[in-house]
Protein backbone atom coordinates (compact mmCIF):
# COMPACT_ATOMS: atom_id res chain seq x y z
CA UNK A 1 0.00 0.00 0.00
CA UNK A 2 0.63 3.56 -0.43
CA UNK A 3 1.67 5.45 2.25
CA UNK A 4 1.05 9.77 2.08
CA UNK A 5 3.79 10.50 5.00
CA UNK A 6 3.58 10.70 8.95
CA UNK A 7 0.64 11.79 9.77
CA UNK A 8 -1.34 12.84 13.09
CA UNK A 9 -5.04 12.78 13.07
CA UNK A 10 -6.77 14.67 16.24
CA UNK A 11 -10.17 14.67 16.85
CA UNK A 12 -11.22 17.18 19.79
CA UNK A 13 -14.25 16.30 21.12
CA UNK A 14 -15.90 13.03 20.74
CA UNK A 15 -19.58 12.89 19.93
CA UNK A 16 -21.89 9.90 20.83
CA UNK A 17 -20.30 9.06 24.38
CA UNK A 18 -20.81 10.56 27.70
CA UNK A 19 -18.38 13.80 28.64
CA UNK A 20 -15.31 15.27 26.99
CA UNK A 21 -12.51 13.69 25.76
CA UNK A 22 -10.35 13.81 22.59
CA UNK A 23 -8.20 11.26 20.52
CA UNK A 24 -5.28 11.53 19.31
CA UNK A 25 -3.87 9.09 16.69
CA UNK A 26 -0.49 8.69 15.04
CA UNK A 27 0.49 6.94 11.80
CA UNK A 28 4.11 6.75 10.55
CA UNK A 29 5.10 6.68 7.05
CA UNK A 30 5.76 3.37 6.83
CA UNK A 31 1.98 2.73 8.43
CA UNK A 32 2.51 1.55 11.78
CA UNK A 33 0.09 3.62 14.33
CA UNK A 34 2.89 4.58 17.05
CA UNK A 35 0.39 6.28 19.45
CA UNK A 36 -3.68 6.29 19.40
CA UNK A 37 -4.51 8.13 22.37
CA UNK A 38 -7.89 8.91 24.49
CA UNK A 39 -7.77 11.90 26.75
CA UNK A 40 -10.25 12.70 29.15
CA UNK A 41 -10.18 16.55 29.51
CA UNK A 42 -13.31 17.81 31.85
CA UNK A 43 -11.88 19.11 34.76
CA UNK A 44 -11.32 16.65 38.14
CA UNK A 45 -14.53 15.95 40.18
CA UNK A 46 -12.97 16.15 43.29
CA UNK A 47 -15.53 13.86 44.64
CA UNK A 48 -13.26 11.51 46.71
CA UNK A 49 -12.11 14.79 47.94
CA UNK A 50 -15.36 16.48 49.61
CA UNK A 51 -16.79 13.19 50.82
CA UNK A 52 -14.26 13.46 53.64
CA UNK A 53 -15.75 14.95 56.81
CA UNK A 54 -19.23 13.93 55.61
CA UNK A 55 -21.48 12.12 57.60
CA UNK A 56 -21.97 8.53 56.72
CA UNK A 57 -25.35 8.57 55.48
CA UNK A 58 -24.64 11.58 52.58
CA UNK A 59 -22.66 9.50 50.03
CA UNK A 60 -24.91 7.88 48.54
CA UNK A 61 -26.59 10.95 47.73
CA UNK A 62 -23.58 12.77 47.20
CA UNK A 63 -21.99 10.13 44.25
CA UNK A 64 -25.67 9.99 42.56
CA UNK A 65 -24.27 13.36 41.49
CA UNK A 66 -21.04 11.65 39.44
CA UNK A 67 -23.36 10.71 36.52
CA UNK A 68 -26.47 11.73 35.74
CA UNK A 69 -27.19 8.30 33.41
CA UNK A 70 -25.80 6.05 35.77
CA UNK A 71 -26.55 7.40 39.33
CA UNK A 72 -28.33 3.78 40.49
CA UNK A 73 -24.69 2.28 40.31
CA UNK A 74 -23.16 5.05 42.41
CA UNK A 75 -25.79 4.95 45.03
CA UNK A 76 -25.73 1.21 45.47
CA UNK A 77 -21.84 0.77 45.51
CA UNK A 78 -22.14 3.53 48.12
CA UNK A 79 -24.73 1.68 50.82
CA UNK A 80 -23.00 -1.55 49.64
CA UNK A 81 -19.71 -0.16 50.97
CA UNK A 82 -20.92 1.72 54.09
CA UNK A 83 -22.93 -0.89 55.16
CA UNK A 84 -20.05 -3.50 54.72
CA UNK A 85 -18.41 -1.01 57.17
CA UNK A 86 -20.84 -0.58 59.63
CA UNK A 87 -21.84 -4.05 59.82
CA UNK A 88 -25.31 -4.38 58.61
CA UNK A 89 -26.32 -6.92 55.82
CA UNK A 90 -29.38 -5.81 53.64
CA UNK A 91 -31.78 -8.31 52.85
CA UNK A 92 -34.70 -9.93 51.55
CA UNK A 93 -37.49 -7.59 49.72
CA UNK A 94 -35.00 -4.60 50.41
CA UNK A 95 -32.64 -6.08 48.74
CA UNK A 96 -34.76 -7.41 45.97
CA UNK A 97 -36.74 -3.65 45.73
CA UNK A 98 -32.42 -3.08 45.25
CA UNK A 99 -31.99 -5.02 42.21
CA UNK A 100 -35.49 -4.31 40.78
CA UNK A 101 -34.18 -0.30 41.28
CA UNK A 102 -30.84 -1.80 39.01
CA UNK A 103 -32.93 -3.04 36.49
CA UNK A 104 -34.25 -0.17 36.01
CA UNK A 105 -30.99 1.88 35.02
CA UNK A 106 -29.56 -1.32 33.27
CA UNK A 107 -32.89 -0.76 30.60
CA UNK A 108 -32.56 3.07 30.37
CA UNK A 109 -28.82 3.00 29.97
CA UNK A 110 -28.29 0.40 27.75
CA UNK A 111 -31.29 1.35 25.70
CA UNK A 112 -29.99 4.48 25.03
CA UNK A 113 -26.35 3.89 24.31
CA UNK A 114 -28.00 0.74 21.74
CA UNK A 115 -30.73 3.02 19.92
CA UNK A 116 -29.23 6.58 20.20
CA UNK A 117 -25.57 6.26 20.55
CA UNK A 118 -23.65 3.32 19.30
CA UNK A 119 -26.74 1.93 15.88
CA UNK A 120 -25.87 5.15 14.08
CA UNK A 121 -22.80 4.15 13.22
CA UNK A 122 -23.97 0.60 12.02
CA UNK A 123 -26.49 1.96 9.92
CA UNK A 124 -24.35 4.76 8.20
CA UNK A 125 -26.20 7.55 10.38
CA UNK A 126 -24.25 10.23 11.53
CA UNK A 127 -26.97 10.80 14.82
CA UNK A 128 -29.82 9.22 16.22
CA UNK A 129 -31.81 12.35 15.06
CA UNK A 130 -30.84 11.58 11.22
CA UNK A 131 -31.52 7.99 11.40
CA UNK A 132 -34.78 8.57 12.87
CA UNK A 133 -35.91 10.07 9.68
CA UNK A 134 -35.01 6.32 7.69
CA UNK A 135 -35.63 4.35 10.53
CA UNK A 136 -38.30 5.93 12.67
CA UNK A 137 -40.16 2.59 13.89
CA UNK A 138 -35.72 1.87 15.43
CA UNK A 139 -35.84 5.07 17.35
CA UNK A 140 -39.27 4.63 19.12
CA UNK A 141 -39.11 1.48 19.76
CA UNK A 142 -35.92 2.23 21.45
CA UNK A 143 -37.65 5.33 23.08
CA UNK A 144 -40.50 2.59 24.48
CA UNK A 145 -37.75 0.36 26.38
CA UNK A 146 -36.14 3.34 27.94
CA UNK A 147 -39.50 5.03 28.82
CA UNK A 148 -40.06 1.18 30.61
CA UNK A 149 -36.88 1.94 32.65
CA UNK A 150 -37.34 5.53 33.49
CA UNK A 151 -40.45 4.14 34.98
CA UNK A 152 -38.96 1.81 37.75
CA UNK A 153 -36.60 4.22 38.70
CA UNK A 154 -39.00 6.69 39.38
CA UNK A 155 -41.12 4.28 40.90
CA UNK A 156 -38.53 3.34 43.34
CA UNK A 157 -36.62 6.19 43.33
CA UNK A 158 -38.48 9.08 43.42
CA UNK A 159 -37.59 10.33 40.26
CA UNK A 160 -35.94 9.67 37.01
CA UNK A 161 -32.91 10.86 37.19
CA UNK A 162 -31.15 11.12 40.38
CA UNK A 163 -33.30 9.36 42.69
CA UNK A 164 -33.70 10.92 45.94
CA UNK A 165 -35.32 7.63 47.80
CA UNK A 166 -32.45 5.04 48.21
CA UNK A 167 -31.35 5.65 51.93
CA UNK A 168 -28.46 3.67 54.09
CA UNK A 169 -30.30 0.22 54.91
CA UNK A 170 -33.52 0.49 52.04
CA UNK A 171 -35.00 2.92 50.70
CA UNK A 172 -37.03 5.98 52.31
CA UNK A 173 -40.55 4.80 51.45
CA UNK A 174 -41.30 1.24 49.17
CA UNK A 175 -43.94 0.61 47.02
CA UNK A 176 -47.20 -1.64 47.66
CA UNK A 177 -48.17 -4.52 45.20
CA UNK A 178 -50.63 -2.72 44.02
CA UNK A 179 -48.62 0.63 42.80
CA UNK A 180 -46.07 -2.38 40.82
CA UNK A 181 -49.15 -3.70 39.13
CA UNK A 182 -49.25 -1.72 36.44
CA UNK A 183 -45.26 -1.67 35.77
CA UNK A 184 -45.39 -4.70 34.98
CA UNK A 185 -47.73 -4.67 31.93
CA UNK A 186 -45.60 -2.02 30.71
CA UNK A 187 -42.20 -4.16 31.57
CA UNK A 188 -43.51 -6.42 29.50
CA UNK A 189 -44.21 -4.31 26.51
CA UNK A 190 -41.40 -3.66 26.78
CA UNK A 191 -39.69 -7.30 26.55
CA UNK A 192 -41.22 -7.66 23.54
CA UNK A 193 -39.47 -4.35 21.88
CA UNK A 194 -36.20 -5.86 23.61
CA UNK A 195 -36.38 -9.00 21.89
CA UNK A 196 -37.43 -7.31 18.44
CA UNK A 197 -34.05 -5.18 19.23
CA UNK A 198 -31.83 -8.22 19.73
CA UNK A 199 -32.63 -9.30 16.45
CA UNK A 200 -32.13 -6.00 14.91
CA UNK A 201 -28.69 -5.58 15.94
CA UNK A 202 -28.06 -8.94 15.24
CA UNK A 203 -28.41 -7.66 11.64
CA UNK A 204 -25.44 -5.30 11.90
CA UNK A 205 -22.31 -5.81 9.94
CA UNK A 206 -19.85 -6.12 13.21
CA UNK A 207 -15.55 -5.70 11.61
CA UNK A 208 -14.04 -8.40 12.57
CA UNK A 209 -11.84 -7.44 15.44
CA UNK A 210 -10.70 -8.96 18.35
CA UNK A 211 -8.66 -8.58 22.08
CA UNK A 212 -6.11 -10.52 24.01
CA UNK A 213 -7.11 -7.98 27.24
CA UNK A 214 -7.70 -10.04 30.36
CA UNK A 215 -11.73 -9.60 31.00
CA UNK A 216 -13.14 -9.19 35.10
CA UNK A 217 -16.48 -8.90 36.10
CA UNK A 218 -18.61 -9.53 39.09
CA UNK A 219 -19.83 -13.51 39.63
CA UNK A 220 -22.98 -14.14 41.69
CA UNK A 221 -23.09 -17.58 40.75
CA UNK A 222 -27.08 -18.86 39.99
CA UNK A 223 -28.04 -15.66 38.82
CA UNK A 224 -26.62 -12.75 36.62
CA UNK A 225 -24.12 -10.43 38.68
CA UNK A 226 -26.14 -6.82 38.90
CA UNK A 227 -25.75 -5.25 42.48
CA UNK A 228 -23.03 -7.16 43.96
CA UNK A 229 -21.55 -10.58 43.58
CA UNK A 230 -17.21 -11.16 43.27
CA UNK A 231 -14.78 -10.07 41.54
CA UNK A 232 -13.58 -12.01 38.93
CA UNK A 233 -11.18 -12.34 36.27
CA UNK A 234 -10.62 -14.52 33.02
CA UNK A 235 -7.38 -14.69 31.85
CA UNK A 236 -6.47 -13.54 28.23
CA UNK A 237 -6.13 -16.46 25.54
CA UNK A 238 -2.83 -17.67 24.45
CA UNK A 239 -3.50 -16.83 21.07
CA UNK A 240 -2.78 -13.39 19.77
CA UNK A 241 -6.22 -12.99 20.54
CA UNK A 242 -7.00 -11.67 16.77
CA UNK A 243 -9.76 -14.27 16.36
CA UNK A 244 -13.24 -12.95 17.76
CA UNK A 245 -14.51 -15.61 19.65
CA UNK A 246 -12.31 -18.01 21.91
CA UNK A 247 -13.60 -21.74 23.12
CA UNK A 248 -10.36 -22.00 25.08
CA UNK A 249 -11.08 -22.79 28.49
CA UNK A 250 -9.61 -20.29 30.04
CA UNK A 251 -8.92 -20.22 34.16
CA UNK A 252 -11.02 -18.02 36.05
CA UNK A 253 -9.53 -16.19 39.41
CA UNK A 254 -11.99 -14.37 42.06
CA UNK A 255 -10.73 -12.24 44.57
CA UNK A 256 -12.49 -10.54 47.88
CA UNK A 257 -14.53 -7.50 46.98
CA UNK A 258 -11.82 -5.93 50.22
CA UNK A 259 -8.70 -6.80 48.20
CA UNK A 260 -9.94 -5.12 45.17
CA UNK A 261 -7.05 -2.16 45.34
CA UNK A 262 -4.58 -4.79 45.53
CA UNK A 263 -5.37 -6.30 42.55
CA UNK A 264 -6.56 -3.32 40.45
CA UNK A 265 -3.98 -0.40 40.97
CA UNK A 266 -5.03 3.21 39.36
CA UNK A 267 -2.08 5.28 38.18
CA UNK A 268 -1.48 8.94 36.60
CA UNK A 269 -0.75 9.71 33.47
CA UNK A 270 0.35 13.26 32.34
CA UNK A 271 -2.34 14.00 29.57
CA UNK A 272 -5.87 13.01 31.06
CA UNK A 273 -7.60 13.90 34.39
CA UNK A 274 -8.83 9.97 34.59
CA UNK A 275 -6.44 7.80 35.86
CA UNK A 276 -5.86 4.63 34.23
CA UNK A 277 -5.83 0.94 36.03
CA UNK A 278 -4.13 -2.72 35.47
CA UNK A 279 -4.70 -5.79 36.90
CA UNK A 280 -2.52 -7.33 38.67
CA UNK A 281 -0.13 -4.93 36.52
CA UNK A 282 -1.95 -5.90 33.00
CA UNK A 283 -4.42 -4.10 30.69
CA UNK A 284 -8.06 -5.77 31.41
CA UNK A 285 -11.78 -4.64 30.26
CA UNK A 286 -14.68 -4.86 32.28
CA UNK A 287 -18.52 -4.36 30.57
CA UNK A 288 -20.87 -6.31 28.73
CA UNK A 289 -18.48 -8.48 27.37
CA UNK A 290 -16.83 -9.47 30.48
CA UNK A 291 -20.04 -9.68 31.91
CA UNK A 292 -21.14 -12.56 29.29
CA UNK A 293 -18.24 -14.52 29.29
CA UNK A 294 -18.20 -14.48 33.02
CA UNK A 295 -21.83 -14.85 34.06
CA UNK A 296 -23.52 -15.28 31.01
CA UNK A 297 -24.73 -18.82 31.87
CA UNK A 298 -26.65 -17.46 34.61
CA UNK A 299 -28.76 -15.56 32.68
CA UNK A 300 -32.61 -16.15 32.25
CA UNK A 301 -33.78 -18.44 29.62
CA UNK A 302 -35.20 -15.95 27.70
CA UNK A 303 -32.30 -14.13 27.53
CA UNK A 304 -30.12 -16.81 26.81
CA UNK A 305 -32.10 -18.02 23.70
CA UNK A 306 -32.08 -14.70 22.43
CA UNK A 307 -28.13 -14.57 22.49
CA UNK A 308 -27.75 -17.66 20.69
CA UNK A 309 -30.41 -17.14 18.31
CA UNK A 310 -28.42 -13.60 17.88
CA UNK A 311 -25.24 -16.25 17.25
CA UNK A 312 -23.51 -14.70 20.39
CA UNK A 313 -22.61 -18.63 21.11
CA UNK A 314 -23.48 -20.55 24.39
CA UNK A 315 -21.06 -19.26 27.50
CA UNK A 316 -22.03 -22.26 29.22
CA UNK A 317 -20.27 -24.14 26.47
CA UNK A 318 -16.78 -21.99 26.67
CA UNK A 319 -17.77 -19.08 24.04
CA UNK A 320 -16.34 -16.36 23.92
CA UNK A 321 -16.75 -13.12 22.61
CA UNK A 322 -13.86 -10.89 22.57
CA UNK A 323 -14.93 -9.01 19.61
CA UNK A 324 -15.54 -5.19 20.90
CA UNK A 325 -17.73 -4.32 18.03
CA UNK A 326 -20.48 -6.85 18.91
CA UNK A 327 -20.68 -5.41 22.63
CA UNK A 328 -23.39 -3.35 21.15
CA UNK A 329 -25.19 -7.57 20.94
CA UNK A 330 -24.37 -7.95 24.53
CA UNK A 331 -26.03 -4.90 25.92
CA UNK A 332 -28.93 -6.03 24.17
CA UNK A 333 -29.36 -9.18 25.37
CA UNK A 334 -28.87 -7.68 28.95
CA UNK A 335 -31.71 -5.31 28.25
CA UNK A 336 -33.84 -8.40 27.68
CA UNK A 337 -32.42 -9.89 30.92
CA UNK A 338 -32.89 -6.77 32.78
CA UNK A 339 -36.56 -6.37 32.03
CA UNK A 340 -36.97 -10.64 32.67
CA UNK A 341 -35.68 -10.30 35.90
CA UNK A 342 -37.92 -7.44 36.84
CA UNK A 343 -40.57 -8.94 36.01
CA UNK A 344 -39.98 -12.08 38.48
CA UNK A 345 -38.87 -9.29 41.06
CA UNK A 346 -42.27 -7.79 40.69
CA UNK A 347 -43.67 -11.30 40.65
CA UNK A 348 -42.46 -12.24 43.53
CA UNK A 349 -42.73 -9.10 45.68
CA UNK A 350 -44.00 -8.72 49.33
CA UNK A 351 -43.93 -5.18 51.33
CA UNK A 352 -41.05 -5.46 53.80
CA UNK A 353 -42.10 -4.77 57.63
CA UNK A 354 -40.07 -1.65 57.04
CA UNK A 355 -38.74 0.78 54.37
CA UNK A 356 -35.23 0.26 55.70
CA UNK A 357 -33.01 -1.15 58.27
CA UNK A 358 -31.12 0.76 61.18
CA UNK A 359 -27.07 1.68 60.10
CA UNK A 360 -25.66 2.78 63.46
CA UNK A 361 -22.40 4.97 62.45
CA UNK A 362 -19.25 2.74 63.79
CA UNK A 363 -15.28 3.06 63.02
CA UNK A 364 -14.51 0.40 60.23
CA UNK A 365 -13.68 0.48 56.57
CA UNK A 366 -16.27 -1.03 54.05
CA UNK A 367 -15.94 -2.14 50.08
CA UNK A 368 -18.84 -2.37 47.43
CA UNK A 369 -18.84 -3.21 43.96
CA UNK A 370 -21.46 -3.38 41.56
CA UNK A 371 -21.82 -3.72 37.97
CA UNK A 372 -22.71 -0.18 35.93
CA UNK A 373 -24.21 -0.94 32.43
CA UNK A 374 -20.21 -0.11 31.36
CA UNK A 375 -18.51 -2.25 33.89
CA UNK A 376 -17.29 -2.41 37.13
CA UNK A 377 -17.22 -0.09 39.90
CA UNK A 378 -15.89 0.09 43.07
CA UNK A 379 -16.04 2.26 46.52
CA UNK A 380 -14.40 2.27 49.78
CA UNK A 381 -15.10 3.95 52.91
CA UNK A 382 -13.35 4.30 56.15
CA UNK A 383 -15.35 5.88 58.77
CA UNK A 384 -14.38 7.39 62.35
CA UNK A 385 -16.53 6.16 65.42
CA UNK A 386 -19.22 8.31 64.45
CA UNK A 387 -19.30 7.59 61.02
CA UNK A 388 -17.16 10.56 59.59
CA UNK A 389 -16.06 9.46 56.77
CA UNK A 390 -12.35 9.71 56.55
CA UNK A 391 -11.13 8.56 53.37
CA UNK A 392 -13.34 7.81 49.76
CA UNK A 393 -11.77 5.95 47.01
CA UNK A 394 -14.31 5.42 43.66
CA UNK A 395 -13.14 3.41 40.73
CA UNK A 396 -15.35 3.98 37.57
CA UNK A 397 -15.37 1.26 34.61
CA UNK A 398 -14.16 3.88 32.15
CA UNK A 399 -10.77 4.51 34.24
CA UNK A 400 -10.51 0.53 34.41
CA UNK A 401 -11.56 0.03 30.58
CA UNK A 402 -9.28 3.12 28.89
CA UNK A 403 -5.69 1.35 28.78
CA UNK A 404 -8.09 -1.13 26.56
CA UNK A 405 -9.57 1.00 24.56
CA UNK A 406 -6.24 2.48 23.41
CA UNK A 407 -5.08 -0.80 22.57
CA UNK A 408 -8.22 -1.72 20.82
CA UNK A 409 -7.85 2.07 18.61
CA UNK A 410 -4.27 0.77 17.90
CA UNK A 411 -5.40 -2.60 16.90
CA UNK A 412 -8.35 -1.36 14.68
CA UNK A 413 -6.54 1.26 12.96
CA UNK A 414 -3.06 -0.98 12.20
CA UNK A 415 -5.90 -3.43 10.45
CA UNK A 416 -7.46 -0.68 8.81
CA UNK A 417 -4.11 0.04 7.37
CA UNK A 418 -2.94 -3.46 6.54
CA UNK A 419 -6.31 -4.15 4.70
CA UNK A 420 -5.41 -2.44 1.59
CA UNK A 421 -6.08 1.47 0.13
CA UNK A 422 -4.88 3.51 3.17
CA UNK A 423 -7.76 5.42 4.51
CA UNK A 424 -8.16 9.22 4.39
CA UNK A 425 -7.55 11.19 7.74
CA UNK A 426 -11.83 11.79 7.98
CA UNK A 427 -12.21 7.78 7.54
CA UNK A 428 -9.69 7.34 10.21
CA UNK A 429 -11.67 9.61 12.62
CA UNK A 430 -14.91 7.78 11.90
CA UNK A 431 -13.26 4.43 12.43
CA UNK A 432 -11.85 5.43 15.69
CA UNK A 433 -14.57 7.20 17.38
CA UNK A 434 -16.80 3.92 16.14
CA UNK A 435 -14.47 2.06 18.34
CA UNK A 436 -14.56 4.32 21.08
CA UNK A 437 -18.31 4.18 21.08
CA UNK A 438 -17.88 0.21 21.43
CA UNK A 439 -17.11 1.07 25.10
CA UNK A 440 -19.57 3.41 25.36
CA UNK A 441 -17.42 5.44 27.85
CA UNK A 442 -18.94 7.46 30.58
CA UNK A 443 -16.83 10.31 31.01
CA UNK A 444 -20.23 12.44 31.32
CA UNK A 445 -22.81 13.83 29.63
CA UNK A 446 -22.79 15.58 26.63
CA UNK A 447 -22.86 15.34 22.98
CA UNK A 448 -20.35 17.72 20.39
CA UNK A 449 -19.49 18.36 17.15
CA UNK A 450 -16.19 17.76 16.08
CA UNK A 451 -13.18 19.57 14.95
CA UNK A 452 -10.57 17.80 13.09
CA UNK A 453 -6.80 18.87 12.81
CA UNK A 454 -4.16 16.68 10.67
CA UNK A 455 -0.76 17.66 11.47
CA UNK A 456 1.50 16.40 8.25
CA UNK A 457 5.10 16.23 8.56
Amino acid sequence: MTHRGSRVVHVGALSRVEGEGELRLRVDGDGTVTEARLRIYEPPRFFEAFLRGRAHTEPPDITSRVCGICPVAYQMSACQAIEAACGVPVTGQLAALRRLLYCGEWIESQTLHVHLLHAPDFLGHPSAIDMARDRRADVERGLRIKQAGNAIVELLGGRAIHPINVRLGGFHSTPTRAALRPLAERLRQARDDALATVEWVAGFDFPDAGADWELLALADPGRYAIEGGTPTAMAAPSSAGLTEDSTEALPTRAFPVHDFERHVVERQVPDSTALYSSLDGRRHLTGPLARYAISGRWLSPLALQAARAAGLGDPAAGVVCRNPFRSILVRAVEVVYALDEALRLIDGYEPPPAPAVPVPARAGTGHGATEAPRGLLYHRYRLAPDGTVLDASLVPPTAQNQDAIEDHLRRVVQARLAAGRGPDDDELRLLCERAIRNHDPCISCSAHFLDLTVERD
